[in-house]
């Protein structure tokens, strides 16, 4: 048994009663949080630039400080970057989260504060965990390491006072020593930047601690696994480690991966819990392991705000409090926290599964999305339509991405898709007839569309060969981290780029 571990679990019964709290106060905590950022930053320059020592609420903040996006907010990190302080936050700020997304070729650096590493990644991470024990209060999770999947830094040579890299090896290099002590690999290891060599040095010396749960993203997890048969002559990662009960996932859909990870435990004793943690910030994780929800963290350095999505794009969007949403809508998830972003459109979609205790999902991205015909397809759908195909086939997926075939004088439109299977028992032709029908069954305009072939005909689906989408990232100097095969593109663009990769075998 660790030596820490006792404190830490009553640590974590702390945090239960904190999380208890802010569930049974929702309104009355997000003003609070909302009261305490106006409060922390009103003479910062963007503070003073919109007047927040004037406001009497958050109908002020709302008529006064525009929406913003990362190029909106760019002219004011660059300064940051270059050294500046007290711009967007008052607190010394020296660390970036370098996040290059799927969606352009350009970096953003997101400010990391240390209220934001304090009141927001860290504590979200402590309190994911002291909701899965609150489920599973014989847990012996705390008695081993966890196995954290993460990024890699550099020194910004803008500043050598600044620093940048993934947000997962930002939060790791400042970690305290007790977080140091319950993680593996070593921190020279986690933060290497050649990430096949890194998965190569994870595999050896991760394969003899106790890991009793593991953190990090499906896809690079996965590989780690696969090396990890290899060396221990194993397909149980139950023969590798014994205690291990946990798999902390984020950062993409889960329900592509799900029948790929209960072949790695014969056994099915494992459990899955959800996070919703991106640069800008951790929102959510669940609180319900049979709940597709994630409990929506209010007190955390986060103000929420949301977009009805038929507000995305206007001049003057309005946007939501908390106590005025409802379930099952798309909403444009819009943030202001402790590191100085303020009313920034993460470019997630959410939908709320439940308002009490407030629940959401991730539905999707504001610019990952398939609607050429009217189809509004979004992730969701498409990772639905993936699951279930998999489901009635005995298939495996890796990963996929999909984009319109546009209409031409003689054909109708149609959905073109790259999938890379580990595993397909069937031919190709039933796993496409049975993911359309599932994509139509969760989405009544593409069932539309798709009626007697009037827009959309049957999708045209291509193989990936195995490790192909592995190499286009890596052929973009994206393999590892936190890159994402971007999932549904409503341009050609990604899919012209990875199609000659599915023709070399």
């Amino acid at each position: 048994m660790s030596i820490i571990s006792p404190a830490l679990k009553g640590f974590m019964k702390l945090r239960q009663s904190a999380i208890d709290n802010f569930v049974l106060n929702p309104i009355d905590t997000q003003q609070q949080v909302f009261n305490d950022l106006i409060s922390s930053a009103q003479y910062t320059e963007y503070g003073k630039q919109y007047g927040f020592e004037n406001f009497n609420g958050i109908s002020d903040f709302k008529n006064n400080v525009p929406i913003n996006d990362y190029d909106s907010l760019k002219p004011y990190i660059q300064r940051i970057l270059e050294g500046e302080q007290n711009i967007l936050w008052p607190s010394q700020i020296t660390w970036f989260a370098k996040s290059s997304g799927t969606t352009s070729d350009k970096s953003k650096f997101i400010p990391i504060s240390k209220e934001s590493l304090d009141d927001n990644h860290y504590k979200a991470g402590k309190d994911t965990l002291a909701l899965y024990l609150k489920q599973f209060p014989q847990s012996d999770v705390m008695n081993g390491k966890c196995l954290v999947i993460g990024g890699s830094h550099q020194i910004n040579q803008l500043n050598t006072e600044s620093f940048y890299g993934d947000l997962s090896a930002v939060i790791m290099q400042n970690m305290p020593l007790a977080g140091q002590l319950v993680r593996t690999p070593e921190l020279s290891i986690a933060l290497m930047d050649e990430w096949e060599q890194k998965i190569e040095m994870m595999a050896h010396t991760t394969i003899h601690e106790n890991v009793t749960y593991i953190a990090g993203v499906p896809t690079w997890t996965i590989v780690l696994i696969k090396r990890l048969f290899e060396i221990a002559s194993t397909k149980n990662l139950h023969d590798i480690w014994p205690n291990l009960e946990l798999y902390l996932h984020g950062g993409v859909s889960f329900k592509p991966y799900r029948e790929q990870f209960k072949q790695f435990f014969p056994k099915q004793s494992i459990h899955y819990q959800e996070s919703y943690n991106a640069s800008e910030g951790f929102f959510a994780a669940q609180d319900e392991l049979d709940n597709e929800g994630l409990l929506l963290f209010l007190n955390h350095g986060i103000f929420y705000e949301f977009m009805p999505m038929e507000e995305y794009g206007k001049e003057d969007a309005r946007t939501l409090s908390l106590k005025e949403v409802e379930l099952n809508k798309n909403y444009a998830l819009i943030i202001t926290t402790n590191c100085g972003l303020w009313r920034y459109a993460v470019g997630d979609t959410i939908q709320f599964t439940s308002l009490n205790p407030y629940r959401i999902k991730v539905s999707g991205r504001l610019k990952h999305f398939i609607n050429a015909f009217g189809e509004e397809v979004i992730i969701d759908n498409a990772d639905y339509a993936i699951a279930k195909a998999c489901k009635e086939t005995g298939a495996v997926v890796n990963d996929y991405s999909a984009a319109p075939v546009y209409m031409t004088g003689s054909e109708n439109g149609a959905h073109e898709w790259i999938i890379e299977f580990e595993h397909l028992p069937v031919p190709l032709q039933t796993f496409v007839e049975i993911m359309d029908k599932a994509l139509q069954q969760v989405n009544s305009d593409y069932e539309a569309k798709r009626h007697k072939n009037i827009a959309l005909r049957m999708p045209i689906v291509h193989t990936m060969p195995h490790d192909g989408f592995k190499q286009w990232l890596k052929d973009k100097g994206k393999l590892g981290g936190q890159h994402k095969v971007p999932r549904l593109s409503n341009d050609r663009t990604y899919l012209e780029e990875m199609l000659p990769y599915t023709k070399k075998a």
